[in-house]
């Protein structure tokens, strides 16, 4: 983002804040549609456009994380630190994975090829509880478990 950006975005306006304020009170990973619902609860007169411009200024500014599985919809987290998630192939839930972050990898990667490594992403996906009876992913058979 450039410093101009910053600069004109940074300030927490009202309906940045409840939106924050919002996805840090669930932990449901949701949806922008999801969050705006949430939202308007609050701000009738908000509009989807701005929920959409205000999480893609609250992820640039580092105060959340834009989550972009392998799934089509983009969902957000309302905690910044770096951690890993996991996604339902069934219903695409998507949970926190009670696993520390790989930091080490991050400085393995740099010190083997060279490149100046500013993150990583690490998903795991699975069938979650809720659809474990049944599962069948999209386009596939029966799921078959490791």
């Amino acid at each position: 983002m450039s410093e101009l950006k910053k600069q004109q975005n940074f300030r927490m306006t009202r309906q940045r804040g409840i939106i924050l304020e919002e996805l840090r009170r669930i932990n449901t990973h949701p949806s922008a549609d999801e969050i705006y619902e949430q939202v308007r609860k609050q701000q009738p007169r908000i509009s989807l456009g701005t929920v959409y411009r205000n999480l893609e200024i609250l992820s640039e500014l580092g105060e959340i994380q834009k989550l972009e599985t392998g799934s089509s919809i983009k969902r957000f987290d309302g905690n910044p630190v770096n951690h890993y998630h996991i996604r339902c192939i069934c219903c695409d839930r998507v949970v926190d994975a009670p696993v520390e972050p790989l930091i080490n990898t991050s400085k393995d990667i740099h010190e083997a090829t060279n490149y100046k490594i500013i993150g990583h992403r690490f998903e795991f996906i699975g069938v979650c509880p809720e659809c474990s009876d049944d599962a069948v992913a999209p386009g596939l058979e029966k799921v078959k478990y490791l």
